[in-house]
């Protein structure tokens, strides 16, 4: 059955994804059973690395145009791919839930087509790039961190390899970069527009300093112009206590706006709702972000009660949070899901594509988009995942859905 309404970008959500790759999805969390492979290696006693071969790699500023020294085995039916993410530093906890995902997706799946192969981005995410090339990867998924983008774009360039980061910038696509990421600037522009249908004229903003208190103020600019509605003002802050709370302040005493976007976490966010509607403004509509997505803390503050934020929908997060749990013993980083996403991904696309080819880039701009855990997402010509986003209400004690995410794209 297809759906047939209005997107936040403006166009109508007509087809319907791949009913093959709804029920692989589907299927998937119904195999909690499943055993790790026996050549699953154990990291710290009880950590599970994928049961694909992990590379380690040292700064090297000129990979060798050879195979390494770990090369792996010639395939002639199954797929290279490359796994990019930190298994070390403070972001290796992140890295381990994304590779321990994408060993998930593919026991999920019984792919025997592929072959992943994790390279560490810890000691340097250009020469971890350079030796997945040189082992003859066609694909590489990752980096994790915007800052890595550059090197391995650098170096998978002089390939041709096109990377599908796990990053929410959107400012380092291009050049068969993609970035794969819930960007921040979808949530705003989803929430203005579901205000703007439901009575909000008036808007005003409190901003972090930064890259993305910036982020958030473009999309909202862009939002109105796009939606309609006026910006009154905004304010801008370091992110502290003292100072959200002045600048929450001046916006309230400032005046002559019903939505105010808080462009934080729930923690701050809560101290500025407080203040926001105080002294008699207690009708002030709140818009938070993607950020809010999981904070249960919102839901024991009075402060954001009626709040409005958007995001990926949790229906199926919850189901693959207890199949992770059940395997690994932890429950997953909630972007965890870019890695099982991308081997649905590239599943999905290696149905056309012959093992020993270059990766067929232009598949990833499938209109009809592709489905996975986070639901539906599709890349746009500049690279950036376009995604299906609902729109949450904080509801006295429980944050509900008040706009389900769409299902499908149009052509």
């Amino acid at each position: 059955m297809k759906v047939k309404e209005k997107s936040f970008f403006g166009m109508e959500w007509v087809r319907p994804l791949s009913r093959n790759i709804s029920r692989m999805l589907a299927e998937s969390f119904n195999r909690r059973t499943v055993a790790i492979a026996s050549s699953a290696a154990l990291l710290a006693g009880c950590q599970v690395v994928p049961r694909t071969e992990t590379v380690s790699s040292t700064p090297d500023p000129s990979p060798s145009a050879g195979p390494s020294a770990t090369a792996l085995p010639s395939d002639t039916t199954r797929h290279r791919v490359a796994l990019l993410v930190p298994l070390g530093g403070t972001t290796a906890d992140v890295g381990q839930a994304i590779a321990n995902a994408t060993t998930m997706a593919l026991l999920d799946t019984n792919a025997e087509n592929i072959r992943i192969t994790t390279y560490d981005t810890s000691a340097g995410a250009g020469a971890a790039a350079g030796r997945a090339i040189a082992d003859g990867n066609r694909l590489i998924l990752g980096p994790l961190l915007a800052d890595n983008v550059p090197a391995v774009q650098t170096a998978a360039a002089r390939a041709r390899v096109p990377a599908i980061a796990f990053s929410n910038d959107a400012n380092v696509a291009g050049d068969e970069v993609f970035v794969m990421g819930h960007v921040p600037e979808q949530s705003v522009a989803r929430s203005v527009q579901y205000a703007r249908a439901n009575g909000s004229a008036s808007f005003a903003a409190l901003l972090p300093e930064g890259d993305y208190g910036q982020k958030a103020y473009s999309a909202l600019q862009n939002s109105l112009r796009d939606y309609g509605g006026s910006l009154i003002g905004f304010e801008r802050y370091a992110r502290g206590n003292t100072s959200i709370l002045g600048a929450a302040q001046r916006l309230r005493q400032r005046g002559g706006y019903d939505t105010v976007l808080i462009a934080d976490g729930a923690r701050l966010a809560m101290q500025a709702a407080g203040e926001l509607r105080s002294q008699g403004a207690g009708g002030t509509r709140l818009l938070g972000t993607e950020l809010w997505s999981g904070e249960s803390a919102l839901t024991r503050s009075a402060a954001v009660d009626g709040a409005l934020f958007s995001a990926v929908s949790d229906g199926r997060f919850r189901r693959f949070s207890e199949s992770y749990e059940a395997r690994f013993g932890a429950k997953p980083f909630r972007i965890a899901t870019l890695g099982y996403d991308s081997v649905l991904l590239t599943l999905r696309i290696a149905r056309d594509w012959r093992v020993g080819d270059s990766f067929p880039v232009a598949r990833l701009y499938d209109s009809g988009g592709f489905l996975g855990v986070d639901g539906a997402f599709r890349f746009m010509r500049n690279g950036v995942a376009e995604r299906a986003l609902e729109v949450r209400q904080v509801n006295g004690n429980r944050v509900v859905s008040v706009e389900a995410a769409p299902s499908s794209f149009s052509e």
